[in-house]
């Protein structure tokens, strides 16, 4: 399985990262609708919607898509002031989702079913998610780097847990997942916050001291680990072991981006 994953990844890393510096960011925001749509009829197979509520379900999620770019005013300026508190906005409402409405969700391990919250739900999820992506990518290098803290905090929990792991940490929601690989992706990000800003951060984004970059990427790590047992609560509700299987060893778009629905609107929030 690990090698599998990892053949995945080799072909899938070097297109997004060429799709990230290539595109101009009208072409790039368009081919995230594709993800997007896809990981939002993940989201409905899950909240088990019948046809109808799959189709207006993501014709909601691509026609919102589409208003969101349009306030956002895609181009190399930036949005006036009015545009950017649109989209500030958004990033924050994701950032209270994922600090107050989720953690209760986890803690009180509901089971719901309701469709119209869930299709709620799933657009505070997925949309913010494609608007950072949309809008970090007019500094490829910065989206870059941001994704990197996700993907070091995975690599890391995999590896730490697998090598250290004794102690759940949610055995009911995600048995596989440790407080030992909990502390192995903190460790990992710190050293990597650290190293980039004396490296990199210092000359090429002054504006962001030491403090802020390595209190950013942790808090991402937390919000990205609370994404990805928040997804497997749900397919732990639905009955399925992955989101799909659009992706061999990985599973479904929902898989791969579960833990970046999280963290990423808030890296939005905190480095546009």
């Amino acid at each position: 399985m690990l090698k599998l994953r990892l053949l995945t990844a080799a072909i899938l890393l070097p297109l997004l990262v060429a799709a990230m510096f290539l595109l101009p960011n009208a072409w790039w925001s368009l081919a995230l609708v594709a993800p997007l749509l896809m990981a939002g009829h993940e989201w409905a197979r899950l909240a088990a919607f019948d046809r109808n509520g799959q189709t207006a379900f993501l014709a909601t999620l691509a026609a919102a898509s589409v208003a969101l770019w349009v306030i956002a005013i895609p181009g190399t300026g930036a949005p006036h002031a009015g545009a950017a508190l649109s989209e500030r906005s958004v990033y924050a409402l994701s950032a209270a989702f994922w600090c107050v409405i989720a953690p209760c969700w986890l803690w009180l391990k509901l089971v719901v079913r309701h469709r119209m919250v869930l299709a709620t739900v799933g657009l505070i999820v997925l949309l913010p998610t494609w608007l950072a992506l949309s809008r970090l990518q007019h500094d490829p290098t910065l989206l870059l780097l941001l994704l990197a803290v996700i993907w070091i905090a995975d690599t890391a929990a995999y590896f730490a847990g697998r090598a250290l792991g004794r102690h759940k940490l949610a055995p009911i929601i995600s048995p596989g997942k440790t407080w030992e690989g909990v502390g192995g992706a903190f460790a990992a990000v710190t050293v990597y916050a650290l190293t980039l800003y004396f490296s990199l951060f210092l000359t090429r984004y002054p504006q962001f001291n030491a403090q802020l970059v390595v209190s950013a990427f942790l808090v991402m790590t937390a919000f990205g680990i609370e994404g990805d047992l928040f997804e497997s609560w749900l397919k732990r509700s639905a009955g399925v072991k992955d989101s799909g299987a659009i992706f061999p060893g990985h599973g479904g778009m929902l898989d791969r981006i579960d833990a970046l629905t999280a963290a990423l609107p808030l890296a939005a929030l905190i480095f546009i």
